[in-house]
């Protein structure tokens, strides 16, 4: 009996498995490359705040930017600070020319080279020193960050660390590395923020060193917070430039001082204080600028304002200080009416968000996640 022929059975198996790879391998691609995306646009941000990458213009001599390591014996660590050279400072300072310098204190938080990235400092000094602007100088930011304290130093002499001291140390390494003018006529001190309180800070307990103070938002009143947490009303009052000014007064008419203060219209510290402190100060016998632009308290107002610091501190580099005591007080800008600042400080998400609130202020009870200064 014969059996018929008949073709093997050819069984298609299922292709889901690899459709599911696939889908997986392109749905992971495309989350890999979204999270890439937005990993690169936060840290740009993180970077320049907003502002694209600063460039100098074409044909304009770039200056260079570098950062020194160097020994601190206030710390007791080896530390950093960016310095800009001005175009041209290799062959100029083999010549013996010498420069004036400007420090810049940062803010926490944040990056301490904010001034070159967001700020583009760099690249405006290059414009203003090609454009015959300002003298070539160099600019110094010290790295004042710490792990204490939520990288709060206050740029004092606190348990988190001798950090006055630190800028000094700083001051006495780049006189030792760079052709510098070794005098206080030719140095200045300046900071954004927390860096303004403690530019003023540093420079009233050491006018021997310093003839020219920025005070870029800053502020004149130390409270109890961060590394004063538990420091007695007198390390407070010392470090305090409102407190400080009438007992430096003599030094102030003896040595000199130039100081430029500003803030931002819509910036948390009450416009009447800055106006107070500058009147203190210029009856002690500095010459002193301050104004108001518009912006609050951020990149915006900082980089706008670069260049007239800039400006301010070069004409002043260089001139005896003593002359600044025939000064009359300068003004720039106009504040808010009290009425309308007032309404933006006790917005509530803004109120929640100061950092350094005036003395006498009170977290509301929604704002629980911060801690309330002791009285």
């Amino acid at each position: 009996m014969s059996v018929a022929w008949r073709p093997p059975q050819v069984v298609h198996r299922p292709r889901r498995p690899l459709r599911r790879a696939l889908v997986l391998a392109f749905a992971v691609a495309w989350l890999a490359t979204g999270g890439t995306g937005t990993y690169l646009y936060a840290h740009r941000y993180w970077l320049y705040r907003g502002f694209p990458p600063p460039v100098t213009p074409a044909g304009v001599p770039r200056g260079t930017i570098g950062q020194v390591a160097f020994w601190s014996r206030a710390l007791h660590e080896r530390r950093h600070y960016k310095v800009y050279l001005p175009p041209g400072y290799a062959t100029a300072a083999a010549h013996g020319r010498r420069f004036p310098v400007l420090y810049l204190l940062h803010a926490p938080p944040g990056r301490p080279d904010g001034y070159f990235l967001a700020g583009a400092i760099g690249e405006r000094a290059d414009e203003l020193i090609h454009r015959r602007r300002i003298r070539p100088m160099l600019l110094v930011i010290p790295y004042g960050k710490t792990r204490l304290f939520h990288d709060d130093t206050e740029w004092a002499n606190t348990q988190a660390g001798r950090y006055m001291d630190f800028v000094l140390d700083v001051v006495r390494d780049v006189d030792h590395r760079f052709r510098t003018w070794r005098r206080r006529q030719d140095r200045g001190l300046a900071g954004l923020s927390e860096g303004g309180y403690g530019a003023l800070n540093i420079t009233l307990h050491h006018l021997h060193v310093f003839s020219v103070a920025q005070s870029w938002s800053g502020y004149f009143d130390q409270t109890p917070t961060e590394p004063f947490i538990g420091a007695s009303d007198a390390q407070l009052l010392a470090n305090s430039p409102s407190a400080e000014v009438p007992l430096k007064a003599r030094a102030i008419r003896r040595l000199g001082l130039r100081a430029w203060l500003y803030q931002g219209r819509t910036d948390f510290t009450a416009p009447w204080r800055i106006r107070h402190f500058a009147a203190e100060l210029h009856s002690a016998g500095a010459d002193v600028h301050y104004g108001f632009f518009p912006g609050g308290h951020d990149w915006g107002l900082w980089r706008a304002q670069v260049p007239r610091m800039l400006v301010a501190a070069s004409r002043w580099f260089g001139r005896s200080p003593r002359l600044a005591r025939r000064s009359e007080l300068a003004r720039v800008g106009h504040a808010l009416p009290h009425s309308v600042w007032h309404r933006l400080l006790f917005n509530p998400r803004r109120r929640c968000a100061i950092r350094h609130p005036p003395p006498g202020f009170k977290f509301p009870s929604y704002c629980a996640h911060r801690a309330k200064p002791s009285s």
